[in-house]
């Protein structure tokens, strides 16, 4: 990604986002347990536990709708994305997981859409 200040704010705008989601989902109750969590599949947003479950979390977060909402962004490609994943994390972790897959969508304003089980 180059540097130019349309870019610099998109990645302003996500850290903003992703931060925002950490702080509902521990208000949920959830137990975070990684941010921007790296494997040879890519990068899983935010990673939690709630009760038995291992959570996935995509983060979109949109400045605006006008290219459709964040939870429309995360496509057939993105979900397979995840679904290695949680998968790698099992293999890394020594443990079979009950994983969830959920999206959360955050407007510019910080507003949170949370979707449980989006995938």
């Amino acid at each position: 990604m180059s540097n130019s200040p349309q870019d610099v704010h998109k990645k302003v705008l996500g850290r903003k986002g992703e931060r925002a989601v950490e702080k509902y989902l521990k208000q949920s109750g959830m137990q975070l347990l990684f941010r921007n969590y790296q494997t040879p599949f890519g990068e899983a947003d935010i990673i939690a536990k709630d009760k038995d479950e291992i959570v996935f979390v995509e983060v979109k977060t949109r400045s605006s709708n006008e290219y459709g909402s964040g939870a429309e962004a995360v496509g057939k490609s993105k979900q397979q994305r995840y679904y290695k994943i949680a998968q790698y994390y099992g293999l890394q972790h020594g443990e079979e997981i009950n994983a969830r897959f959920d999206v959360a969508e955050v407007s510019a304003a910080l507003q949170i859409e949370y979707f449980k089980n989006a995938f």
